[in-house]
C-alpha cells in the first residue's frame, strides 16, 4: 500500500460523531421511533414519482443552474409573497440548495470571515458551530432557558459587538421546537437595525 507524504488532517478535529448519528443508532438498537432526523418511514405519493419520471423522460435530467431553475425560483418567490407578504427578486435573492444544512453552510461561508462573530441560540443545531468555526468565525452563545425556550432579547443585544456578522435563527427552533412570535421577530429586527 502506498504511503502519502502528507496525512489528511481535519480543520475541525474537535468535531466528533454527530448527535444524529448517535440518536439514530440508539433508536435502531432500542426499536424506538427515530425522531433525530427528518426522514419519514413511509414512501412518497405515487403522483410525485410519476411527475419526476415525466420530467426526466422530457429531457429534464441534467444539472440544473447552480442557483436553481428560473421557474422554480419564481415559484418560490411567489409562494413566500403569498404566505408572508415578503417580496423577493427570484433572480437575485432566491437560491435553491440541496437542503437546509447546505444552505446554512453556504450562507456562513459567504458572509463570515476570520474574527467575525456569529450569535447562535443554545441548544444549537449541531451543524452551526462547525460551519462558523471552519470560516474562522467566533461563536457567541445566547442561551434559551427551559421550559419555554424563549429568547432573552436583552441578553442577545448584550452579545452584539462591532464584530457581529450574523445572528443564526430558525423557527421552529431546532432542536427545541419553539416557534418565535411576531414580537420576537420584531425585537430581533430592532437589534439588527441598531
Amino acid at each position: 500500500m502506498p504511503s502519502f507524504p502528507m496525512p489528511l488532517v481535519s480543520r475541525l478535529p474537535e468535531v466528533g460523531t454527530t448527535v444524529f448519528t448517535v440518536m439514530s443508532r440508539l433508536a435502531q438498537e432500542c426499536g424506538a421511533i427515530n425522531l433525530s432526523q427528518g426522514f419519514p418511514d413511509f414512501n412518497a405519493e405515487d403522483l410525485l414519482f410519476e411527475r419526476v419520471a415525466h420530467w426526466m423522460r422530457s429531457g429534464h435530467n441534467q444539472y440544473a443552474p447552480m442557483a436553481g431553475t428560473p421557474a422554480l425560483r419564481a415559484a418560490i418567490a411567489a409562494k413566500v409573497q403569498d404566505l408572508y407578504g415578503a417580496a423577493y427578486d427570484p433572480e437575485h435573492e432566491i437560491t435553491v440548495t440541496a437542503g437546509a444544512t447546505q444552505a446554512l453552510f453556504t450562507a456562513v461561508a459567504a458572509l463570515v470571515h476570520p474574527g467575525d462573530e456569529v450569535i447562535v441560540f443554545e441548544p444549537v443545531y449541531d451543524s452551526y458551530v462547525p460551519a462558523i468555526t471552519l470560516q474562522g468565525g467566533v461563536v457567541r452563545r445566547a442561551r434559551l432557558a427551559a421550559p419555554d425556550y424563549r429568547p432573552d432579547w436583552d441578553a442577545v443585544r448584550a452579545l452584539v459587538t462591532p464584530r457581529t456578522r450574523m445572528i443564526m435563527i430558525n423557527t421552529p427552533h431546532n432542536p427545541t421546537g419553539t416557534v418565535w412570535s411576531a414580537a420576537d421577530l420584531q425585537r430581533l429586527a430592532e437589534i439588527t437595525r441598531g
